[in-house]
């Protein structure tokens, strides 16, 4: 047998041996997983598993509900608070504006009285401080005087009761108001009565 013939042979047998050790080295691997106990699998399989949140977290989860319910709270009683506010203002100016027209056509006669001639100074005086101090008062209550001769016809503020042609007013212009009209803030409380020129 020459030096190549024993050459190849070698080499043969060792690539036999390497085969028969891999063979013999993988039923190892198996054998060693096959032998870990059903403990051990139940650890892996809780580490693979997401674990319960602790109490801290559950504690924080509860912090964070109550709080946005707290929130959620006050913002219904801020809402309360002031859709109550604006209802009270709006039923304050209601029963104001209800029981200021109907004083209001006391107020007319007192005007009706100052306009008649009399020759009693001292009557005519009289009338006149009852007038002012009762002017004077729906101030203070915020009644304010439609002042409207000599402007454009409105109607959310006057009726027309009547027109005239007058060519010294322009169209539409009140020529004469016939019993004055109040508002309480924005809201009128009565119209005026008003002739209309050039309608």
């Amino acid at each position: 047998m020459n030096k190549q013939e024993s050459e190849a042979v070698e080499l043969a047998e060792n690539e036999e041996e390497k085969l028969t050790e891999t063979t013999e080295e993988a039923p190892e691997e198996e054998t060693q997983e096959q032998t870990e106990t059903p403990a051990e699998k139940a650890e892996q399989k809780k580490e693979d598993e997401p674990s319960e949140p602790s109490e801290e977290e559950k504690l924080r989860a509860e912090l964070v509900s109550e709080k946005d319910k707290y929130l959620r709270l006050m913002a219904e009683y801020d809402n309360f608070r002031k859709r109550s506010a604006k209802e009270r203002l709006e039923l304050s100016a209601q029963v104001k504006g209800d029981t200021v027209s109907e004083i209001l056509p006391l107020l007319d006669n007192f005007e009706r009285a100052l306009q008649t001639e009399t020759q009693d100074t001292a009557y005519k005086q009289g009338v006149e401080m009852i007038f002012k101090q009762f002017s004077d008062m729906l101030k203070k209550l915020g009644v304010e005087k439609l002042e409207l001769e000599g402007k454009e016809f409105d109607p959310n503020l006057a009726m027309a009761v009547s027109s005239i042609e007058n060519d010294e007013l322009g169209d539409n212009i009140i020529a004469q108001v016939l019993q004055n009209g109040y508002k309480i803030g924005d809201k009128v409380i009565r119209h005026a009565m008003v002739i209309v020129a050039n309608p």
